[in-house]
């Protein structure tokens, strides 16, 4: 089974205020990607999704499109505890994979997050979205990989892991795919 974790409990810090619930093109920054990855596990039948998130709102907004949602409040005190909050709502079995999928990245598409979870097979440990030498999001590890993932601290995410020769590379259809907004300048882009 592959997991997607919908991680949508960031900070907004150079954004000053929740950047998920500000509109782009008439809805919440997070509800593209939700959308697209709602659709998505509704395509395929090897896949759950779960958004993780200490907002209400996200959460609300979540289930409302019948996706499950997790509470994460320790996520202020960074990327590694909204990790954590992601893999203890999981049941991993040998043989899973879980995909890391940041809520502010309104461009990613159905097709490259397909490439990602048909990455997954017998024998691959991980996978990263690329666009020729750009590295991005989303990421993919296998389930044995979760000890490693559930060991980050702070602020960090699984980018080391990542460095790996073992990391398989998923090209992206545009490098807009990768483009995450991070302040509100990045909204004209």
């Amino acid at each position: 089974m592959k997991h997607i974790l919908f991680l949508a409990s960031g900070n907004s810090r150079r954004f000053g205020e929740n950047k998920l619930l500000h509109v782009l093109d008439g809805k919440s920054l997070y509800r593209h990607g939700l959308d697209m990855l709602a659709q998505l596990v509704r395509e395929r039948e090897d896949c759950t999704l779960t958004v993780v998130s200490r907002y209400a709102g996200v959460r609300a907004g979540a289930e409302s499109h019948g996706v499950r949602a997790v509470d994460s409040p320790e996520s202020e005190k960074g990327l590694s505890y909204t990790i954590r909050a992601g893999l203890d709502a999981l049941d991993l079995q040998d043989g899973d994979f879980v995909v890391f999928v940041v809520a502010d990245q309104p461009y990613l598409t159905v097709e490259t997050v397909a490439h990602l979870l048909n990455a997954a097979a017998p024998g691959v440990r991980m996978a990263r979205v690329v666009f020729g030498e750009r590295r991005g999001n989303p990421n993919l590890f296998c389930a044995a990989l979760a000890p490693a993932l559930r060991a980050l601290e702070g602020d960090e995410g699984g980018r080391e892991l990542l460095r790996g020769a073992d990391c398989v590379l998923v090209q992206a259809g545009s490098e807009r795919e990768l483009y995450d907004v991070d302040t509100e300048g990045d909204l004209d882009g």
